[in-house]
């Protein structure tokens, strides 16, 4: 299913991929990535960060009742969900993409992992 979706983006998420796939600040981001049973328009999982393109319909009907419900599954797998309304990626993507730098920095490790190659980490440090 996820690779069904990678490939029928809508707009929105294709112009925000575009630059999440450039690594902004190093973080590194998937598209359409499965968690349980909900497939995640963007994660970060060096963050635990989802980030979500709601279109217009996440306004209406039963949608924001079921995006509450899909959020806590969410937090259950120990992911923060970052909701970003599709108008705002095509009007302003430069505050989007610090929006979400700024959540996954929020959410990153305190100790970054060393570079490869780097020394092993101290004796009683967890990573």
């Amino acid at each position: 299913m996820a690779r069904r979706e990678r490939r029928s983006g809508n707009v929105p998420e294709v112009v925000l991929w575009r630059e999440l796939r450039k690594r902004p600040e190093g973080f590194k981001f998937r598209r359409q990535h499965p968690l349980g049973a909900y497939s995640l328009d963007f994660a970060c999982l060096e963050a635990r960060l989802c980030v979500e393109v709601d279109g217009e319909h996440h306004a209406r009907g039963d949608r924001p009742a079921a995006d509450i419900i899909r959020d806590v599954a969410v937090a259950e797998h120990g992911f923060a969900t970052l909701r970003v309304p599709a108008r705002e990626v095509l009007s302003d993507l430069s505050a989007v993409i610090t929006t979400i730098v700024t959540a996954c920095r929020d959410r990153a490790p305190l100790h970054p992992r060393p570079a490869a190659g780097g020394p092993p980490p101290r004796s009683g440090e967890v990573l």
